[in-house]
């Protein structure tokens, strides 16, 4: 066994408590963030519309939708050891759209015009200065919220990278609507079209490419129980997004050479250095499970084979091929089980490694233990 506690202190099942409150408080939470998100999209509604009326709103919306399908389904491939949970997903992506838009629109107006009577430029200054303090703190605030509400599944660098993006890219639709729409209305179809292939498919990594920072800062900080990083990480985070989304506001508002100058020499290199630093992140986390699976495989919990295969993104997917044609949909499912719950497992004992895991640490040890060997039992 990987503790040594007693199995009668540490390992008894707990009475539950049955009580209505957790239900009534599900209730009431689910209803506040329902009653919030649905006052975001009415005020976000109204602020499109009024600006640049029914139908350009319209083709902003049809048109922001595409760069969505290519930056959401990315982000989430970044994840593939262990799902986060799709309710909180849609949650990240309705604050990024709803919330922090809206709020920013409302923050960004003041600014420029308190700015109007102190500075010349005051929409450069508004662009370049306040827009990526107000846009980059409103999207990372979720991802702080995420963490306080999920402590304990929340494991590290690459969920803060996903909840954070996640969170961008729902900003990114809900700007594009209202930039887009305003192309039409001062430019035409061509306008459209040209915002469109700048920002759908030129750049349609920008937003997530800022804020992920702060998901990296905050990922490295809840796995960590002390230390000053605990705290420098996140500020290091919305420091360096804040950064790079103002460099990105002053190469658009230095006219179309600036613009492009920017993109090739600055943009580009930033962007495949991100890249490069997440499959650094995944390539790491990979051995990080195999090396915490392999001290379960010690004690006759795993397998060598398996351990292998919990380590390897292409051999999970072999294995729920070979589940599914050796047992139909329930070995499928046992399969999925089985290795969600090994990293779950792996997870939590580099949380505790850190001394970041919670009180009950051993207790959710054992649990997935027993959930694991359960899932494998259902296999073929």
């Amino acid at each position: 066994m990987p503790t040594s506690a007693p199995a009668d202190r540490v390992y008894e099942a707990r009475p539950v408590n049955i009580t209505s409150r957790p239900l009534l408080r599900r209730f009431l939470v689910g209803t506040a963030i329902l009653v919030l998100f649905t006052i975001g999209a009415l005020l976000l509604s109204v602020a499109i519309g009024l600006e640049v009326g029914a139908q350009a709103a319209l083709l902003g919306l049809l048109f922001a939708a595409v760069p969505v399908g290519i930056v959401v389904p990315a982000i989430l491939w970044l994840d593939r050891f262990e799902a986060e949970p799709t309710g909180y997903l849609i949650f990240t992506f309705l604050w990024g759209a709803l919330i922090a838009t809206t709020v920013a629109i409302v923050l960004n107006t003041s600014s420029l015009i308190m700015l109007t009577n102190v500075v010349g430029d005051a929409e450069s200054v508004a662009a370049v200065v306040v827009a990526p303090v107000v846009e980059e703190t409103l999207k990372g605030l979720v991802v702080l919220l995420v963490v306080w509400r999920r402590r304990r599944e929340f494991d590290g660098v690459i969920d803060g990278i996903v909840y954070a993006g996640i969170s961008a890219a729902g900003f990114a639709f809900a700007e594009n609507i209202l930039y887009l729409g305003r192309a039409y209305v001062e430019m035409g179809a061509e306008g459209l079209v040209g915002l469109f292939v700048v920002r759908g498919l030129i750049s349609p990594f920008a937003h997530p490419l800022f804020t992920m920072w702060i998901g990296v800062g905050i990922g490295y900080a809840a796995t960590r129980a002390s230390g000053i990083g605990r705290w420098l990480a996140p500020i290091g985070g919305l420091l360096l997004a804040i950064f790079l989304h103002g460099l990105w506001n002053l190469s658009a508002v230095a006219g179309i050479e600036g613009f492009w100058s920017s993109y090739l020499l600055l943009q580009v290199p930033i962007f495949l250095g991100a890249i490069g630093f997440v499959f650094w992140e995944r390539r790491r986390e990979a051995v990080l499970i195999e090396r915490t699976l392999r001290i379960y495989g010690r004690y006759g919990w795993l397998t060598a084979p398996e351990v292998r295969m919990l380590a390897s993104t292409s051999a999970r997917k072999d294995a729920r091929v070979w589940a599914r044609r050796a047992g139909g949909r329930r070995a499928l499912q046992a399969m999925v089980a089985f290795q969600d719950e090994a990293t779950d497992l792996a997870m939590l004992r580099v949380r505790m490694a850190h001394g970041s895991a919670g009180a009950d640490a051993l207790y959710q040890e054992r649990m997935l233990l027993d959930s694991m060997t359960r899932a494998r039992a259902a296999l073929p």
